[in-house]
Order: structure tokens, then sequence, then C-alpha cells
């Protein structure tokens, strides 16, 4: 329907990516809400590292956990994760007689604090600095156990309604006359089934500061001048790509050379005089705060990205470079499954559910084969000559190609960098990084490009046809996530228990 003539259409979009963001703040809450704590995707590691930042500690090295994080970690977790055997599913903790359940609690304390070491405590800072002042928040409201654990994850919700969104302003950025994928890619957000959205994790801040990083990039791309405010808020995105997560490096080296484009493009237009002072304070707002976390981890971890004390905890073993080449990613069916499952984890997640990837191998393989093609579609019509696609969204299109391409090769090398000798996940069974949550970073460019791949590949129809099958699409996958973690919702851990 038009919009009525005494309400412009801009407001009428407004209030449907309004209710896009609601519906994606709606969806996150309720999955996060069924998940019992711990999952099995290092939780309680990242619980942990939350507690600490909220008590101002920054570690210093690997550790056992927190004297406030252990009785958590010890009366809320869940064996469900990975309960494989026929006996009875224990009765949680916290409805039991505390005369009943305390030795078993203190013994599990004692097994945390003797055994387990945090091996996360490298990780960049954003997020548990703004995870550890909402936990305080919570103990300010009054909030306590397992309330103030899913208040701490629930976090995530209005991190997810952002990033809706930030999806419709990128998507009217690259594409201001196109409705269809101005609302696709808000609507894909706010009904993706990644469970990295419902666990407390650094995951979920990536989407939101590389999608920014993303989206102020392409505004500078477009502006004939750059202003020192689009600038500086373009380098602290950036900033805070790096200190969201480390595996988002890859998209900044593209991010980087994406510059390196815009300041051979002011060359050839003899403006770069003028752009020298607005590009020395983006380097200066990107390059202080990472130079700064850099520098604490070359002082306290021994490298200048942390991962050495975690490799060597991890006892993974570097390969000499000649061994490299007899991985089996460079076989079909390696490099078959390392593509596969990096899509389906992207899409899904990698939860496990007694010992069971939560997951269904038929929706699996349909996320995969349908994200192919449309990234496929999309890559077409980018070749085609003579398209007519604006050279700004065929600039962003490559980009977000160059981005992922960059996540990809980054996992490879890790895959065949290393022997994982005993280590559980990667294997050395099978030695692949197949987890999708650390590509969250390119979620926004990835979206906008499957939406861009679906319009082209239903360019021949209208609207109408294009909204019909993105509904359908939006239906499917809320179906089969509700069939996959029907299992889980009856769970006496989860929050609708307590």
């Amino acid at each position: 329907m038009d919009a009525p003539p005494n309400q412009p259409a801009e407001a009428r979009e407004r209030k449907i990516i309004f209710c896009l963001g609601l519906l994606a703040a709606a969806h996150v809450a309720f999955f996060s809400a069924a998940f019992p704590f711990f999952n099995v995707v290092d939780e309680p590691f990242h619980f942990d590292l939350v507690v600490r930042y909220a008590q101002g500690e920054v570690p210093r090295a690997i550790s056992p956990a927190a004297a406030e994080s252990l009785p958590f970690i010890a009366i809320y977790s869940t064996p469900e994760y990975m309960w494989n055997t026929a006996d009875p599913m224990p009765r949680p903790a916290w409805t039991q007689p505390m005369s009943a359940s305390a030795e078993n609690l203190r013994a599990m304390e004692e097994g945390w604090r003797a055994k387990v070491k945090n091996h996360e405590v490298s990780q960049p800072p954003l997020y548990y600095s703004l995870a550890g002042a909402w936990w305080r928040l919570g103990k300010l409201m009054g909030l306590d156990g397992g309330r103030l654990l899913y208040w701490l994850r629930f976090l995530n919700v209005p991190l997810v309604a952002a990033l809706a969104w930030l999806g419709w302003l990128t998507a009217k950025t690259v594409f201001p006359e196109n409705k269809f994928i101005r609302f696709a890619v808000p609507a894909l957000v706010a009904l993706m089934p990644q469970t990295a959205f419902y666990s407390i994790n650094n995951d979920v801040l990536s989407p939101l500061t590389f999608g920014a990083a993303f989206w102020l990039l392409i505004k500078i791309w477009n502006a004939e001048k750059i202003s020192p405010r689009l600038a500086a808020a373009t380098g602290l995105a950036l900033a805070a790509t790096f200190l969201s997560k480390m595996s988002n490096l890859p998209l900044l080296g593209v991010a980087g050379i994406f510059l390196a484009g815009k300041i051979f493009q002011l060359t050839r237009a003899e403006k770069l005089r003028a752009a020298v002072a607005p590009l020395g304070i983006l380097a200066v707002c990107a390059g202080l705060p990472a130079t700064a976390w850099m520098a604490w981890c070359e002082i306290n971890f021994g490298d200048f990205t942390g991962s050495a004390q975690k490799v060597q905890f991890l006892n993974w073993a570097p390969k000499p470079l000649a061994d490299w080449f007899h991985h089996p990613i460079f076989t079909p069916h390696g490099l078959w499954y390392f593509i596969s499952k990096n899509l389906a984890t992207l899409w899904q997640g990698e939860f496990l559910w007694h010992r069971q990837p939560l997951a269904l191998p038929a929706v699996d393989l349909t996320y995969v084969l349908l994200t192919l093609t449309l990234l496929a579609c999309a890559l077409i019509s980018l070749l085609k000559h003579g398209a007519p696609l604006p050279n700004a969204a065929r600039v962003a299109l490559w980009f977000g190609f160059a981005g992922l391409a960059a996540l990809f090769a980054f996992f490879a090398l890790l895959s065949v960098k290393f022997d994982f000798q005993d280590c559980f996940y990667p294997s050395q069974a099978r030695p692949f990084f197949v987890s999708g949550r650390l590509m969250l970073g390119a979620l926004i460019p990835f979206l906008l490009l499957l939406t861009f791949g679906l319009d082209q590949a239903l360019k021949k129809f209208g609207d109408a046809v294009k909204f019909g099958v993105l509904t359908i699409l939006l239906l499917a996958m809320l179906a089969a996530e509700i069939s996959i973690d029907w299992q889980v919702f009856p769970s006496g851990y989860n929050w609708f228990h307590q």
C-alpha cells in the first residue's frame, strides 16, 4: 500500500524499520531465555571475563575463573548440552535444598578453581567493558542469581535491534532507490537463527562495529569532501572493530585497501591535499586505541595479538610450511566441508544439545545452497558490462565480496597452519576452522550481497513477488529454527523455569 498523502513515505519506512527492530529484539529475547546456562561455545569463559571487567580487572595472564563467577557457574550450569546418557536429568541446583546440594556445588567450584583456566583472557576489551557495565547496572536494579545472568545475556537484545537499524541505513546508502533491498536486509537480521545472539560472547558486537565501519567507509567513498566528523567516526568504528574481536583483522585489512583506493581516487582528481587533515584524523582515531591494546598484549601476553599464550595453552603446534599442503582442505571433499560448514554455522551457530549439533542436515544444506546461489547471482550481475548499477553500489558490493573472501582465506590459513593434536575443536580428525560466528563482523555486507542477489534473481518480477518470496523465506527460517530448538524449550534450567 502507498503511504497516505499526509504521511511522507520516509516516515512510514522508518516506522516499518522500527517494527523490524522490535521483531529482532523479541526474537533474540525469546530464544535467549529458552537456552539455559552455560552453552558449549565458551560461554562460561566469556561470562567470567565480563565479571572481571565489571570488577575493574583487565586480565594479564591465563588464570582460573574469578571468585564471583564460580558460584554462578556452579549453580546455574546445565549438563544438557553435553548429556548423552540414559540417566535421568538431575534437578537444577537452585530448586534443591541448600543442604542437599552445597557439597556438590563446593566440589564443582573447587574443580573449576583447580583445573579450569580461562583461555579467552587475551580477547580485546570492548565487549567485556560494555557487558561489565551492563552487569553492574543489573546489580543496581536489584537483580541477582539466574535473573542477573539472563539480564547479562539480554544485552544482546538492544544490540541486535540496533543492528537491524544499521542494516537499513547501510542498504539505504548503497541502494537508495531499491525499496526491496532496504527492507530485506533488516528483515533478515530480525529473524536470523544465529545462536551466538542467544549467548554471552564477544562475537555479538562485531556485526555492529564493522557494520558501522562499512557504512561510514561507503559514505567516505561517495563524499566529494571528507569532513573531520565523518573521518573521526570512521576511525573510531575501525578501532571498535579491532577491539571487539581479533578475528576481525581480515576485515580491517580489506578496509585498509578500500581506503587506499579512495586515496588513489582523490590523487587522480587532484583533491588529496584537502583530504590530508581528515585522513590524518581517521588514522589517529583508528590507530591510537588499537596500538594501545597491542602494546598491552605485547607486555602481558608476549605478542601483539595476545594469541601466543592461548595457542600454547590449547597445545596447538605450528606445522612446517611443507606440511601445510597435505591438509584435506586441498581436496574437493575437504574444501566443500570447509565452505559449507562455515556458511551453515554462519546462519545457525554451533550449539550442541546432548552432544549433538543443534541443527538439521537438510536445513544446513538449504542455507548453504541458497547462499551460494544468491552470491553467484550477485557476482554475475557485478561482472556484467553495462549493467544498470551505480558505481557507488558496485564498489560497496565488491567491498563486501572482498571482506568475505578475506575471512575465508584467514580461516583456511589457520586451518592448515597448526597441528591441533589432542584439541577437541579443531581436531586432528577434522582440522578445520568452521565457526561461522567468527564471520559475523561481515554480516551486514553479507546480507547486502544476498539481498542484491535475490533482487537480481527476481528482477523480471515486481516488488509484490519479491516481497512474497522474502516473506516465505523468513517464515521458513523461523519455522526451521523453532523445529530445531523445540527440544530445548522444556529445559528445567532455562529462564522460563526460574
